[in-house]
């Protein structure tokens, strides 16, 4: 399944988030991540996010290694705006805690991306995104900072992460539909709840005690057997249109408007199988079904 974005870039609807390759659902081993990643690209996989903040910086300097001899084949997004402190030789794990602000200030930026372009070792990134907002520097100030670059040179498109100091729902509120009608490209991250909707995991138990899934509301004991029902009903579906739960989820995503992109993450091989989910086509019985299914889904817990 092929999307434009900016009218122009053909990419693959779906694409790959980088985050977990970087130690935030458990030790990882980079050898692996690099097979992993290679893998990614073997299988079609074309767009591409990451962000400083991520392993605070390992994540960019992991990927520089693969990007090697492969830039070319890849439409690479990057996001900016966290504030990182150092950490200490003995630190380790979730790289949240070694976050300590955001800036969007106009020096800060350029900063950013010259530190980004440098660990992932390449001359330009096709999508600079703002990763959070930052309250304290008009917004006017960042993007025309994020302009100014793009006429350097230094990306070719800009974005905005999380853009609201209010929670949204894309949906409801109307932020997808005004995106489609000025041709903006909405990029939708987590799209498989952090690996909740995959079903692989069934129970608190099985988070080891560095995975940062201990920390997500939707997979606190008190609130994980209510939410898995909704993954448990669609494997009916599933099953009816050959594919896993995860799959059929990231289809229903995609049917919504030609202009998403989803961007589930991994770092097993296995789940690369989530790229086929750009082949299954839903009736429009069984989106209606699942759209009721979705809106009637008692999930508790807070996003984060």
């Amino acid at each position: 399944m092929i999307g434009v974005f900016g009218n122009k870039v053909r990419v693959p609807r779906i694409g790959l988030g980088i985050m977990g390759v970087s130690t935030i659902y458990g030790t990882v081993n980079d050898d692996e991540s690099i097979k992993v990643l290679n893998h990614a690209i073997d299988t079609g996989y074309a767009f591409w996010d990451t962000a400083n903040a991520y392993g605070v910086g390992h994540n960019e300097s992991l990927l520089a290694r693969v990007l090697k001899g492969r830039r070319n084949e890849l439409f690479l997004c990057a996001k900016f705006g966290a504030v990182i402190r150092e950490p200490k030789p003995e630190e380790s794990g979730d790289f949240s805690k070694f976050i300590s602000g955001v800036s969007g200030k106009p020096d800060y930026v350029r900063k950013y991306v010259e530190e980004s372009l440098e660990r992932l070792g390449v001359d330009y990134i096709d999508l600079y995104y703002m990763h959070r907002m930052d309250p304290s520097t008009p917004i006017e100030e960042t993007v025309a900072t994020m302009a100014e670059l793009v006429k350097e040179e230094k990306m070719c498109y800009i974005g905005l992460f999380e853009c609201s100091a209010w929670p949204i729902h894309v949906e409801i509120d109307g932020v997808l539909d005004t995106c489609c009608k000025l041709d903006i490209t909405v990029v939708a991250y987590s799209p498989l709840d952090h690996g909740f909707m995959t079903g692989q995991i069934r129970s608190f138990d099985d988070l080891t005690e560095d995975d940062w899934h201990r920390k997500n509301p939707h997979f606190k004991p008190e609130h994980f057997e209510n939410n898995l029902k909704l993954i448990d009903t669609s494997e009916t579906m599933a099953k009816k249109y050959d594919c896993k739960p995860r799959q059929l989820g990231l289809a229903q995503l995609l049917s919504q408007d030609d202009s998403l992109i989803a961007i589930p993450g991994t770092e097993k091989s296995k789940y690369l199988e989530n790229f086929a989910a750009g082949q299954v086509k839903l009736s429009d019985e069984d989106l209606k079904a699942l759209r009721k299914l979705v809106d009637s889904a008692n999930i508790q817990g807070d996003r984060y």
